[in-house]
């Protein structure tokens, strides 16, 4: 039996530790200090833009890629082994375009896509204010369809994921913040293929055959006690809820809405996420942007955003305020997916920035492959 214990259980770790779940011969064990779909996750929309991405080759689309044709039969298979409802929406995502210099960059998108097999609309103004007339087409030039994309619940899918897991025999331990390391003591610089075989926690030692880190900015700590400092800077989420006496638009069709990188996230019954990512200067330390968070005049910035796009946004009811730090790698490609310098057993698998929920399945698959590989 072959013992492995993922540290973080965000969207992605909960991810990898239900993949794993399904692999014969696996005991997983998930710790984290806090409950399940906190920090960045807690804070993301889920808002999956893969085809609609000008991530084209290399890493990048691959990842999207896997993880979109996952995402068919993840939610099914989490909601008939759970008993648990996941609220995602499959109508697709339109972005709206301002700016007749973009074009070109779109149909030349619209066309790679159209190779790989995928479809990429785009619409005249017109066309988007009739399918979807709670948009003013004022200052539009192009509205980018893609049908295939998608919006899924982080917290939902989050907690299938884990009770997923559990169902499959994983062992989940929350509450405990990891404390220490067997095999990373002494030496600043670890010997090449050096292994860690037991994770310390206030209550517990867990032996171990593999460790994944997908602990998100908690990922410094935890590679500087093993002599590898991997830096992972914050990036602010921040969103709010919203609820209108009526449903906005059509209501057959209602898609996610991306404009100016604010985003308009349906939910039934009049209520809608707004949310956006506010970037930090690339110094701001992790205490510098948790002190930035209460400023309120950063989210009404983004509801702004929404309503210069979708006024009748004007007349809805905040119900929700909320804000969260996403990781984002410092020095190299977000995601981090990969060994650990100097370790043969401890995987780092964090560092998804803006796509998180979207790269979740094709992170925990990888890190399967990888895993499997190695056995």
């Amino acid at each position: 039996m072959k013992r492995i214990t993922v540290i973080g259980c965000g969207v992605v770790g909960a991810a990898i530790a239900y993949e794993l779940s399904l692999c014969q011969g696996t005991q997983v064990t998930v710790i984290d200090r806090a409950a399940p779909a906190q920090g960045s996750t807690a804070a993301a929309l889920g808002v999956g833009m893969a085809v609609i991405s000008h991530k084209v080759k290399g890493r990048n689309w691959r990842l999207r890629e896997r993880s979109l044709k996952r995402y068919q039969t993840l939610i099914p298979e989490l909601e008939s082994l759970t008993g648990r409802s996941i609220q995602h929406n499959t109508q697709g995502i339109l972005s709206l375009c301002f700016a007749a210099e973009e074009l070109p960059r779109w149909r030349s998108l619209q066309a790679i896509r159209h190779k790989q097999g995928y479809e990429l609309e785009l619409w005249e103004p017109e066309r988007v204010g009739d399918r979807c007339p709670h948009i003013s087409t004022a200052r539009v030039v192009a509205g980018i369809y893609s049908p295939q994309d998608f919006q899924v619940n982080p917290t939902d899918l989050t907690l299938a994921l884990v009770a997923g897991a559990q169902a499959n025999g994983a062992e989940f331990h929350f509450g405990e913040p990891v404390v220490g390391f067997d095999g990373a003591e002494v030496e600043a610089v670890p010997q090449e293929g050096r292994c860690c075989t037991a994770v310390h926690t206030p209550n517990q030692s867990l032996a171990t055959d593999a460790i994944v880190i997908s602990a998100g900015l908690g990922t410094l700590p935890f590679t500087q006690t093993l002599h590898q400092p991997t830096p992972i800077g914050p990036v602010l989420g921040q969103a709010l809820r919203l609820h209108l006496d009526k449903p906005l638009g059509n209501l057959d069709f209602q898609p996610v809405v991306n404009g100016s990188d604010v985003h308009l996230v349906p939910l039934g019954d009049g209520d809608y996420w707004v949310g956006a990512t506010v970037e930090f200067p690339l110094e701001t330390s992790l205490e510098d942007a948790l002190a930035m968070q209460p400023e309120a005049d950063r989210l009404d910035e983004v509801l702004a955003g929404a309503i210069a796009y979708c006024p009748a946004l004007a007349a809805g009811t905040i119900t929700q305020r909320w804000s969260g730090l996403r990781p984002r790698p410092q020095g190299q490609a977000a995601p981090v997916i990969q060994l650990l310098t100097g370790y043969s057993n401890i995987w780092l698998a964090t560092g998804h920035y803006r796509n998180g929920v979207l790269l979740a399945p094709a992170t925990a698959l990888a890190v399967r492959d990888e895993l499997e590989r190695q056995s």
